[in-house]
């Protein structure tokens, strides 16, 4: 497979509050990949990093073979490097057309516009319903599928999705990873942090845990369910705790 996203030994911190320890991790083209961990692990601060919100004290970052380590944001998201935040950061004094249209401005063109909101509308169809509404009067399960597609509005290569469950009712969640299932299914390549861990084994190819800014383990959703108690990492304390591998 082709690598896509590299992070090869990255730290970062916080002033002078460490929050990723040397980690590496890999994104091939076309996979979709969870980082896993109890609140804290360093899983946003992996994404600001990448995306050049934070600039990392040490390490490489390469997307496509080039080096982005402390690129600017608007440069990352030209490269094809799209963030649906947490909190999904919407602007909610904006319609859901104009939140769209700043999603498109990287590469913007009438008539591809044009083309892109059908197939938005296609995903997410009561986006249509809401089009000349603001965002801040959708729901916050109508908010993620407005910051997911705002997102998409810019063709990202490498789609990353910081805890799009969060907040949502159980029925919502249902949908939300449908959506987010049927979009691996298209061809896009997903880089997911989710606090739903058994939600996100179920749809990922492979997983990284991370615990205190490192990365404890990683494998495809299998073999972290089999080396991991994943109840005790999210309800008994930080460090996760392995399993008897029974074949």
């Amino acid at each position: 497979m082709t690598p896509m996203l590299t992070v090869e030994n990255l730290s970062a911190s916080y002033g002078v509050v460490r929050a990723l320890n040397d980690i590496s991790l890999e994104v091939n083209e076309g996979e979709m990949v969870a980082l896993l961990g109890v609140n804290g692990a360093g899983k946003s601060t992996t994404l600001k990093s990448i995306t050049g919100v934070l600039r990392p004290v040490k390490g490489s970052i390469k997307f496509l073979g080039q080096e982005i380590a402390n690129g600017k944001p608007e440069a990352t998201v030209k490269r094809g490097l799209s963030l649906v935040p947490e909190g999904r950061e919407i602007f909610g004094t904006l319609t859901v057309e104009e939140n769209l249209r700043l999603g498109a401005f990287v590469s913007y063109q009438r008539d591809r516009y044009k083309a892109d909101l059908k197939e938005m509308f296609e995903l997410f169809p009561i986006l249509e319903e809401r089009f000349t509404q603001p965002g801040g009067l959708l729901s916050g399960g109508e908010q993620q599928m407005l910051a997911i597609a705002r997102a998409l509005m810019a063709h990202p290569k490498l789609l990353m999705l910081d805890e799009p469950s969060l907040g949502l009712s159980p029925a919502m969640t249902d949908q939300i990873f449908e959506l987010i299932k049927g979009l691996r299914d298209r061809g896009s390549t997903i880089l997911l942090v989710e606090q739903n861990a058994e939600r996100a084994l179920g749809i990922v190819d492979r997983a990284y845990l991370l615990a205190s800014g490192e990365v404890q383990y990683s494998g495809t959703a299998e073999e972290i369910r089999r080396q991991v108690d994943i109840a005790s990492v999210y309800f008994g304390g930080d460090d996760a705790a392995p399993c008897e591998v029974t074949q």
